[in-house]
C-alpha cells in the first residue's frame, strides 16, 4: 500500500506543476520567471534534434518527453525523470513526445556550484573526487516535487520571493543530492578534484573559445599534465578539449549568423576561425547544412513553429 500511496502522491504534485507551468508559460517556447534561477518549456509538438550548450542546471520533466545526447550517449526523459548537469555541456536535445493537447512541459533551475559546496559542507553527504561523466539522469520523487511545486507557487506571491525562493532552492537542490547524485554533484564542487579542475577547464574554453586553444596552459591551470587533462576532460564531456571547443565555436556561429545576418566567413572569423572554407566544413559536419541553407531552414522553422 505504501508504494501505491507514494506513487498516488507523485502523481499529484506532477499534476500540479503541469497546471501551474501551463499558466506560467501558455504559449510555445521557453520562459523566464520572477525566480532568477528558474524558467520553463512549452512545446505542443515533437522538434528535430537542436544543439546547444545547457548550463549547469537541474531540468525536470513534467509531461511528454525529450531525448538528450551528449556525444553518442543518449539520455531519455519522461515525466517525472530530471537530468542535472553542473558544467556547461554541448548537447542534442529532441523533444519526443508532444501535442497540443499534451504540450511538453517541463522546467530549468540553474545550479550554483557555491550552493552545493554549502549544502555539502551543512550535511553528512558523501564526498567523491574521483571524475565521471558531466550529466546524469535520475527519477523524481515525492519531496523533490513538493518542493518544486512551492517553489513555482511563489510566482503568484512575488513580495515573497526574494526571501523564500534561495531557501526553497536549497531544499530542492538538497533532495537531489541525498542519492547517488550527491556524490555525483560534489565532484564539481570540491576544490583540488579532477571534475572540479575541468568544471574550471570548461569554464575557460567557454570564455575564451575563439583564441587558439594551448593545451599546456589548460593543463597547467588545472595542475594536471596534458595526457592527464585530456583523460579527465573527456570522462566528464565524452569529448576532447579541442572538440569542446569546436562545439562551442559552431553554435556562437550559429547565434551569430541567425540573429545578425552575417556573411558565412565573417561568422566563422568572429568565433576564431581563420579558414572559411574549413569553417563552412566544419559547420555542414556538425549542422548537416552548409552555413547559409542551415539559417534558410532555421527561419522556416521559427516562422512556422515559433521560437521554441
Amino acid at each position: 500500500m505504501n508504494g501505491i500511496s507514494s506513487l498516488s502522491t507523485l502523481s499529484v504534485h506532477l499534476q500540479e506543476l503541469i497546471l501551474l507551468i501551463q499558466r506560467h508559460a501558455p504559449s510555445e517556447g521557453t520562459h523566464a520567471s520572477s525566480v532568477p534561477e528558474l524558467c520553463f518549456r512549452h512545446a505542443s509538438q515533437v522538434s528535430e534534434p537542436r544543439h546547444s550548450v545547457n548550463t549547469p542546471s537541474l531540468y525536470v520533466i513534467v509531461q511528454g518527453s525529450k531525448t538528450a545526447t551528449l556525444a553518442g550517449d543518449t539520455y531519455l526523459c519522461s515525466p517525472a525523470s530530471y537530468i542535472v548537469s553542473p558544467v556547461h555541456l554541448p548537447v542534442v536535445g529532441m523533444i519526443t513526445e508532444a501535442s497540443p493537447e499534451l504540450p511538453y512541459l517541463s522546467l530549468q533551475l540553474s545550479i550554483r556550484p557555491e550552493v552545493i559546496l554549502d549544502i555539502m559542507h551543512r550535511s553528512s553527504m558523501q564526498r567523491d573526487t574521483k571524475t565521471e561523466r558531466g550529466i546524469l539522469l535520475g527519477q523524481s520523487d515525492t519531496p523533490l516535487l513538493e518542493g518544486l511545486v512551492r517553489l513555482v507557487r511563489l510566482l503568484d506571491t512575488p513580495e515573497d520571493i526574494e526571501f523564500l525562493a534561495p531557501m526553497i532552492i536549497r531544499e530542492i537542490l538538497y533532495r537531489v543530492m541525498k542519492g547517488d547524485q550527491g556524490a555525483f554533484l560534489s565532484r564539481f564542487s570540491i576544490a583540488g578534484s579532477y571534475s572540479y579542475n575541468i568544471s574550471n577547464v570548461i569554464q575557460r574554453i567557454n570564455r575564451d573559445y575563439s583564441k587558439p586553444l594551448v593545451i599546456e596552459e589548460l593543463a597547467k591551470e588545472a595542475h594536471m599534465s596534458p595526457s592527464s587533462l585530456h583523460k579527465h576532460f573527456k570522462k566528464v564531456t565524452a569529448i576532447s578539449p579541442l572538440q569542446y571547443q569546436k562545439a562551442i565555436r559552431l553554435q556562437h556561429a550559429r547565434r551569430l549568423l541567425l540573429s545578425e545576418g552575417l556573411e558565412a566567413a565573417d561568422a566563422g572569423f568572429r568565433v576564431g576561425y581563420e579558414s572559411p572554407s574549413q569553417f563552412s566544413r566544419e559547420y555542414a559536419r556538425m549542422f548537416g547544412r552548409s552555413p547559409m541553407n542551415d539559417v534558410k531552414h532555421l527561419r522556416n522553422t521559427l516562422s512556422v513553429h515559433g521560437d521554441g
